[in-house]
């Protein structure tokens, strides 16, 4: 076993780069054979994406310097940077693009338009990416620009021309996404109202009144409310937030921490970005009181990397409502202390998993933990631990502020409130919508001006990739916890994606096979096979060469699928083949049109 350690010294922006987030480099470094403690270690994964923000890649010297400051053996520092995918271990250009050729934007022309990337830009400064969150302005490109101030830019209705200008380093417009609803808008209240760059535009529309409502409830009052108001989790989980909020507060272990998962990787899920672009102080405020609830003084907000935007202005907030007293010690002069930060990732799916989450905080690989221990008693750092997506946190606000009968005024006793829709695909309309829960599939496309062209719909995709298809004929499904969980469907994170007649819903189906495929850690035997082996056998039915009959991969598939189901150690596995196996009642896969 090679356990050498890299003695090539770094370059002079690489060493820059890892100084920028490690300070100055001691007169004596420790040896590798330190122990690293859990503070030291956290900053390796922050640490390689500066190199790769200054350098444009993770060479082998600059892992190995940021592993000798850090006291990590360079062999667990190569297995952090290969395990993500905006990292790249091999030299490439300083502008590099990502171009998304997932579910919406394949449906929006992405192969089309990667091909005309290559033919006019070369094979080299490029390269096909998973969902970027930008759905709905499919289709979607990343662009990066590494250097001493580098540059990231993420956009939809992405060209040819929009890429190269952004390569160049010139910046590309954004695009306002597109809000709609019925009924009254809670969640997305200050979206598009409100400047996000301004606190005290964010309090002249009622921010921070939550949070001093909330002093003056104390901590029992908070944790009442959220329970009476039966707010579950609006990442898939559906958990009970009152439960795992007070389960926190009780647990004798300190330090407890509150952690935000807007790590939104689920193809067609964009509704935590909006939010975080939009109203920034929203969710800091809403963490604030998380805190307060759950007796944490310190709270981590992980962003997937494919945010820019929404980290600039994250990063911003929190740095205003610390300078304004609203975050550190002894806050509204309630003797009250949180203090909150935000960490990215770096392009991994499985990092949606809590505890997978958890891990890439810590500066390890991604990957999944066994549970239990479940994170209200042993999450992260091994400590009591609350976490919620960001949906989930900025509806606190209202229940805090206004009481769990007002916020229950509206939706379904099952499921009280109003849901973010991420509506998608062959929609006039596409965007962001707050409906009250309740409401059918068919109103929702409707509100989002139905399919256009006068085409008709031929499936719609509820909760994404690990979600499922339904045709035109299950349009009267309703979307709340209770209606869908009935309906043997998945509310999943809100996606609705919608595809018309001239979709050919096989290679969708490749391309979820092949998602799966790529973004399992590899970790389990059933998961790490068996998306590879549920990859293969798609390719096989959608070629219309199977091994011996349809009906029997058919079979093969249905076992496959269970028992990814009943032995992965994560919902990855246990819901990689839920889609696939939805489809069956609409594709004739015997033809895979």
């Amino acid at each position: 076993m090679d356990l050498r350690a890299i003695e090539t010294p770094p370059g002079e922006d690489e060493r820059a780069a890892v100084d920028s987030v490690l300070g100055p480099a001691p007169a004596h470094e420790p040896p590798l054979s330190a122990r690293v403690t859990d503070e030291r270690r956290t900053q390796l994964l922050p640490t390689l994406l500066a190199l790769q923000a200054q350098v444009g890649w993770v060479s082998e010297r600059g892992l190995g310097y940021a592993c000798r400051r850090l006291g990590v053996p360079p062999a667990e520092g190569f297995g952090v940077a290969s395990f993500y995918g905006l990292l790249s271990l091999e030299q490439r250009p300083a502008a590099f693009a990502h171009v998304c050729d997932d579910l919406a934007c394949k449906a929006a022309g992405a192969e089309r338009l990667c091909a005309e990337v290559t033919t006019r830009l070369g094979e080299k400064s490029w390269a096909r990416s998973p969902c970027l969150g930008l759905c709905e302005q499919a289709p979607a490109a990343l662009v990066t620009v590494a250097g001493q101030r580098p540059l990231e830019q993420a956009f939809g209705h992405a060209t040819t021309d929009k890429i190269a200008a952004a390569l160049s380093a010139t910046p590309v417009a954004a695009q306002t996404p597109h809000f709609g609803g019925t009924g009254p808008r809670r969640l997305l209240a200050r979206v598009g109202v409100v400047d996000p760059s301004s606190l005290d535009d964010y309090r002249a529309h009622g921010g921070y009144a939550a949070l001093r409502e909330a002093l003056v409830r104390g901590t029992e009052g908070v944790l009442q409310e959220i329970t009476l108001a039966k707010l579950v989790g609006r990442g898939g989980a559906a958990f009970p937030t009152g439960r795992k909020w007070e389960a926190v507060a009780r647990a004798p272990a300190r330090p407890h921490y509150v952690v935000c998962n807007a790590d939104e990787s689920e193809p067609g899920t964009f509704k935590d970005r909006v939010l975080i672009e939009h109203d920034p102080f929203g969710l800091v405020e809403a963490m604030t009181i998380a805190g307060f609830a759950t007796g944490a003084e310190r709270g981590v907000i992980y962003l997937r990397g494919e945010y820019p935007l929404a980290f600039a202005r994250l990063s911003h907030a929190i740095a205003v409502a610390r300078k304004h007293g609203l975050l550190g010690a002894d806050i509204m002069g309630r003797g009250f202390t949180f203090e909150l930060e935000v960490r990215r990732g770096a392009g991994a799916y499985i990092c949606g998993e809590e505890t997978a989450l958890f891990n890439s905080i810590e500066g390890y690989r991604g990957e999944p933990r066994n549970k239990p221990p479940f994170p209200v008693h042993s999450g992260l750092f091994g400590k009591p631990t609350a976490i919620n997506n960001v949906e989930t946190l900025v509806a606190v606000l209202d229940i805090v502020r206004d009481g769990a009968a007002a916020y229950g005024s509206v939706g379904t006793s099952g499921s009280p409130g109003t849901k973010l829709f991420c509506v998608s695909g062959k929609v006039e309309k596409p965007g962001v919508y707050e409906l009250p829960f309740g409401a059918r599939v068919d109103e929702l496309i409707a509100l989002a001006g139905g399919v256009p062209g006068g085409k008709k719909l031929r499936a719609v995709l509820l909760g994404g990739a690990a979600g499922h298809f339904i045709g035109p004929e299950r349009l009267h499904v309703q979307l709340s916890f209770e209606h869908t969980r009935a309906a043997g469907l998945s509310l999943g994170s809100g996606v609705v994606m919608v595809f018309d007649e001239t979709d050919e819903l096989g290679p969708l189906l490749q391309r979820i096979a092949a998602f799966f495929r790529d973004e399992s850690c590899g970790q389990c035997v059933p998961c790490r096979v068996g998306t590879v082996r549920q990859e293969e056998l798609v390719a096989r039915l959608v070629a219309q060469r199977p091994l011996g009959s349809v009906q029997t991969e058919l079979t093969l598939l249905n076992e496959l699928a269970q028992s990814m189901r009943d032995a992965s150690i994560c919902g990855l596995g246990q819901t990689a083949s839920s889609a696939i196996e939805s489809a069956l009642a609409l594709t004739p896969f015997g033809g895979a049109s």
